[in-house]
């Protein structure tokens, strides 16, 4: 029985990890002294790695882009 739970608790844990999700990202910049916000969203539910990629590639040159 102990060897089932354990099994278990494994299964539960190993699914947590590879959760995907949808994912925005918003970026930021300045243009004449004005501050913009931009987001943008996956779209579809990716991990959590491939949107921080994802996000990092939306950056240009003076603009910061954050995942939430």
């Amino acid at each position: 029985m102990k060897k089932i739970t354990l099994l278990a608790a494994v299964i539960v844990v190993a699914s947590f990890a590879s959760c995907k999700k949808v994912y925005t990202c918003t970026c930021t910049y300045s243009y004449n002294n004005t501050s913009y916000s931009d987001t943008y969203s996956t779209g579809t539910k990716v991990k959590k790695k491939t949107a921080e990629t994802w996000c990092t590639g939306l950056q240009s040159t003076g603009e910061t882009c954050t995942l939430n």
